[in-house]
């Protein structure tokens, strides 16, 4: 694990160092991918790490989790509340689709989670400026192979470390760190709304993505649900589509 780790170490410090930056910032939400990347650029940038907490509908001091990764670190890092500006971005654009007539109340769930990603990814990237750091992902390997993470939200980042990594590996790497064990026990959960968790919402548990991702035999359901979900979020993993040259007559 030590060599592992190291190796990400250094992956991380050359990737800043052919970026021209001074370090590196992730936004942390109290789960355990994004405590491990803490702890991961914390030793990679020992003075130039940053943790940013960014709650909506909740105050910085409520993430207790996330507080709890940061200070057992020992990493810098700022909390800012999005409350205000969710609710008067969303709000706006209610009101606009409702006078038009074009509201869709089924979606509006999911579009809203998908808003504060994005609004999330905005913040970190005006603070990742004012101090000259790059943004660290968070999103796994089981993440990246169904595509569960936001378009240009929390997938709108510099670097994935853990982009190779089963959730089952985030895990053991998590206990080798000492990341704090309610971290570590917690029900995986983007908190998109409340009682969200991800295997529901994704509706197959990670335990059966890594088993294959390894290779391993699973159920024809869960095989089924999880080709699905690759291939109707082949574009998250696409750079944006343009056409061909035109080349003239």
């Amino acid at each position: 694990m030590d060599q592992r780790i190291n190796h990400l170490v250094n992956w991380l410090q050359m990737k800043v160092k052919e970026a021209g930056a001074k370090g590196a910032l992730v936004g942390i939400s109290g789960g355990i991918d994004s405590a491990v990347v803490a702890y991961l650029i914390k030793r990679a940038f020992p003075d130039q790490s940053l943790g940013v907490i960014l709650p909506i509908n909740q105050r910085v001091e409520d993430q207790t989790d996330a507080v709890a990764v940061v200070e057992k670190a020992d990493l810098n890092y700022v909390g800012i509340e999005l409350t205000d500006s969710y609710k008067e971005t969303y709000s706006s654009i209610e009101k606009k689709l409702v006078e038009k007539g074009d509201w869709n109340e089924e979606t509006s769930q999911l579009g809203g989670a998908n808003l504060q990603a994005r609004l999330r990814m905005s913040t970190l990237y005006a603070v990742a400026s004012n101090y000259g750091y790059l943004v660290v992902g968070t999103d796994n390997a089981a993440e990246d192979y169904t595509g569960y993470f936001t378009k240009y939200g929390d997938g709108g980042v510099d670097l994935v470390p853990l982009i190779h990594m089963r959730k089952e590996e985030v895990r053991e790497m998590a206990e080798y760190l000492d990341v704090p064990d309610t971290v570590i026990r917690k029900k995986p959960s983007a908190e998109l709304w409340e009682g969200q968790s991800d295997e529901d919402e994704m509706g197959i548990t990670y335990e059966a993505i890594d088993a294959y991702l390894l290779g391993e035999t699973i159920s024809p359901e869960d095989e089924k649900r999880l080709q699905a979900l690759h291939e109707r979020t082949e574009h998250k993993r696409q750079v944006p589509a343009g056409p061909p040259k035109y080349k003239g007559e």
